[in-house]
């Protein structure tokens, strides 16, 4: 019996639309970076945030975790959030 291959990606139903960042890159840059809880997800973001402060050094960078992976971060704290950065990146560990 020959092998036969199954291509598992569905077809789109709609053309990928590309999204445009809001934040200019190139000055200064106040970078939020959430933890959500997981172990390690702090860990992770420690490294993220050394790979981007490389990347982008006129950023600085705020740290904020929900602590609990189970719930969703409260609106108080994305509202801080919001209020805070131009950018953030949400991070799990494990």
């Amino acid at each position: 019996m020959p092998i036969q291959y199954h291509d598992p990606r569905a077809t789109r139903l709609a053309p990928p639309v590309p999204y445009q960042l809001r934040a200019a890159l190139d000055g200064p840059l106040t970078v939020g970076l959430l933890a959500n809880g997981f172990p390690d997800s702090v860990a992770f973001l420690d490294a993220v945030e050394g790979a981007l402060a490389a990347a982008l050094p006129a950023a600085s960078f705020r740290r904020y975790d929900k602590g609990n992976p189970s719930i969703p971060a409260s609106e108080a704290l994305l509202t801080r959030i919001a209020e805070e950065c131009d950018v953030v990146a949400s991070a799990y560990g494990h």
